[in-house]
């Protein structure tokens, strides 16, 4: 009896086994099957190949578009006219660094303030130190720019 159960179950896995396999293959069939449908239907709706359909135009703006750029619109460039690095600076005058401008704001206890620029009409800080002559609040007064790290701020302050 115990053969007899031993012999059902290898008989029992062995359908199971090879109806396993058989689903499997049909599925693989299938697949098979789709794919080649799938390519079938991608060569029959495919686009012709040639290169005036494949071809993307980059305008002066970055944009890409299907239409070739306009030849009127060409800008020429001359290679000397482009700079790479810093570019060679003008001499200043020393009197266009000079401005005026009105004190809009002063802490004398902590020693700045800001001063409005009459040419510019921006802001530029101002510490005390800075100025020659003892400033107030509303006084008209002519300075230089320096660059800091922090941005233009009034140098040689003195009133006007």
């Amino acid at each position: 009896m115990v053969e007899n159960l031993k012999s059902k179950e290898l008989i029992m896995g062995k359908s199971r086994e090879t109806w396993n396999k058989k689903e499997r293959e049909k599925q693989k069939q299938k697949a098979k099957k789709e794919k080649e449908e799938r390519k079938k239907h991608r060569k029959e709706t495919a686009k012709t190949g040639d290169l005036e359909n494949m071809m993307a135009y980059v305008d002066e703006n970055g944009v890409i578009s299907s239409t070739p750029p306009d030849p009127a619109r060409k800008k020429i460039i001359k290679v000397e006219d482009i700079v790479i690095g810093v570019p060679e600076q003008k001499p200043v005058d020393p009197e266009d660094l000079i401005r005026k401008g009105k004190v809009t704001f002063l802490n004398e206890a902590k020693g700045y303030g800001f001063i409005r620029d009459q040419q510019s009409g921006e802001s530029l800080f101002v510490h005390v130190n800075n100025c020659s002559q003892q400033i107030q609040h509303h006084d008209n007064v002519s300075f230089e720019i320096e660059w800091g790290p922090k941005g233009a701020s009034a140098i040689n302050v003195k009133l006007v």
